[in-house]
């Protein structure tokens, strides 16, 4: 990435941003599945003057391509250009809008077995038959470092990457457990009670997609994205 741009440029501060978050041997990064991706290069970047939801959409399509290829551990980053710093609602009203929009320009039908009603345990956000497990950074989260970026970061990580893990009782409690315990070392805030494993009847992953400086239970931000699919 050094190499494609120059490092007073916005890209290369907010890719050394995160690289370091990644890489620092001292204060251990929570995202263990995203350490281990940067670190075997599985992960895919991406750089927009604006988040549109055309372009994040063609990024996407064109990043599933190959997803598979890049790695066991890969996921997609794609970054804003800094800009001033807004409060954290609208961080999260343009997040929300972001997928809402991407679910509109999607082509595909949703996967049947992915619910449409985001009020339930087994819904997860998906992009052209292939759900993603979604985490938003904004330059508004300051407790929550773990959910810090200087610019407004998007990050898509297959489902798939799970696999073996999440449907394995023990692998997931360890995993959940190791997760827990670096978030409690690296944030100035206590992990939120949103936290928890995907397919338990009280987890929700939307909760989990965009998580406050605080914790509190955010309310459902909508009944479902895809409001005509049509599922084959």
């Amino acid at each position: 990435m050094r190499q494609l741009y120059k490092p007073s440029t916005w890209q290369s501060v907010c890719w050394s941003e995160l690289e370091a978050a990644l890489c620092s041997n001292t204060r251990l990064f929570p995202c263990i599945y995203g350490v281990t991706g940067f670190n075997k290069n599985n992960l895919r970047f991406a750089f927009l003057e604006e988040m549109a939801a055309s372009q994040v959409a063609a990024i996407l399509s064109c990043y599933l391509l190959h997803a598979k290829q890049y790695g066991r551990y890969t996921s997609l980053v794609i970054f804003e250009r800094p800009r001033e710093v807004q409060n954290m609602e609208s961080y999260r009203e343009k997040f929300w809008s972001l997928l809402k929009e991407l679910s509109i320009l999607d082509k595909k039908p949703w996967p049947q077995d992915i619910p449409h009603n985001i009020d339930e345990p087994k819904w997860e956000f998906c992009f052209s038959g292939e759900p993603f497990f979604v985490v938003c950074n904004t330059p508004a989260h300051i407790k929550r470092q773990s959910r810090r970026s200087t610019g407004f970061m998007v990050a898509f990580q297959p489902r798939w990457v799970f696999q073996g893990i999440t449907d394995d009782h023990r692998k997931a409690e360890q995993a959940f457990s190791n997760v827990r315990s670096r978030l409690q070392d690296y944030d100035f805030i206590s992990p939120s009670p949103c936290l928890g494993r995907y397919g338990d009847e009280n987890n929700r992953e939307y909760s989990q997609y965009f998580i406050d400086d605080d914790n509190n239970v955010p309310k459902c931000p909508m009944s479902q994205l895809k409001i005509n699919t049509i599922v084959s």
